[in-house]
């Protein structure tokens, strides 16, 4: 498939934290990311234009985490060793098995440091990076089953966005590479072409997730009770539970039970095999999907790093 140019975003800045919580910084990701995710022109086919799908990425339509592959390949380009990048990933993953995720201070440092290695970085800079690591880290990586199931909605004339925690710079690559219409990602502050290295909101995980597909689906007319979205994890309920059919793909223990409650479809296309491959990059995901730069901060109070 020929590459398709990733059309520069404008600007964002953050808006200032305050006390409204959770919620208001999960609605405003999703505005974020909505307006910030690319639509492409109408499928070949008779379009159906009220109805869409939505694929979460880890798991679902890729074999282990795109920022585990994405971290990886910006170590190997030198933004960071391999071993400090294993060490934070490490550090990262032990603070999540240990259930800390509600602790305010914690989840605070999380949302600031998100993005921050790559603070004073070119947007174009990394855009190029992604490309690459994308043909080399993740292109052979998506699974078979997934992306035929993308593909039937697009067959029908419908749309078909990638939700997730990945930089949407990132995550509209993926998409333009499987030949879906675009994606909605983790929105990162831009000045001058450059990442300032904060969020706008909120990472896209969870709640994220759900304002993000109801930002888009009013700004594209979309009835969400025709709409489908597919997920590997329980984190995704609320935006499972937003459109009119939920697909458990590859799913973990609880999406699995919530699915067989619900009369959900589950569609599982991994093997023992794969799944033992996967299983590093998966616990790693957990920890970079909640502050991979948590570590990168550390590095850069040890003056690793000039930026």
């Amino acid at each position: 498939m020929p590459r398709l140019p990733f059309r520069s975003r404008k600007d964002l800045s953050v808006m200032p934290a305050d006390a409204a919580g959770d919620e208001s910084r999960a609605s405003v990701a999703g505005a974020a990311s909505a307006a910030a995710a690319e639509v492409e022109g109408p499928p070949a086919v008779e379009p159906d234009r009220t109805a869409a799908a939505f694929f979460d990425v880890d798991n679902t339509m890729m074999m282990g985490a795109s920022l585990f592959w994405f971290a990886r390949g910006l170590a190997a380009r030198k933004y960071f060793t391999t071993r400090d990048m294993l060490g934070f990933v490490w550090q990262q993953a032990k603070f999540r098995i240990g259930g800390n995720e509600g602790n305010p201070d914690d989840m605070l440092t999380i949302r600031e440091n998100a993005l921050a290695f790559v603070a004073g970085r070119p947007v174009s800079e990394i855009v190029q990076a992604s490309e690459e690591i994308y043909d080399e880290l993740m292109a052979d990586r998506i699974w078979a089953g997934t992306r035929a199931l993308a593909q039937q909605h697009l067959d029908n004339g419908q749309r078909v966005w990638l939700v997730t925690a990945t930089p949407v710079e990132l995550a509209s690559i993926i998409a333009h590479r499987l030949g879906l219409t675009g994606a909605l990602g983790t929105v990162a502050e831009v000045v001058d072409g450059q990442y300032t290295g904060r969020l706008v909101g909120e990472l896209m995980h969870g709640p994220a997730k759900a304002e993000a597909v109801l930002a888009l689906a009013e700004r594209e007319g979309l009835d969400l009770t025709r709409c489908t979205a597919y997920s590997d994890s329980a984190n995704d309920l609320p935006m499972l539970s937003l459109v009119g059919t939920a697909v458990a793909v590859n799913p973990d223990t609880e999406l699995r039970a919530v699915a067989k409650s619900s009369g959900w479809t589950i569609r599982d296309f991994r093997t023992g095999r794969k799944a033992a491959k996967i299983g590093v990059p998966t616990v790693a995901a957990a920890a970079l999907s909640g502050g991979l730069a948590g570590g990168a901060i550390a590095l850069r109070r040890r003056n690793k790093f000039p930026w």
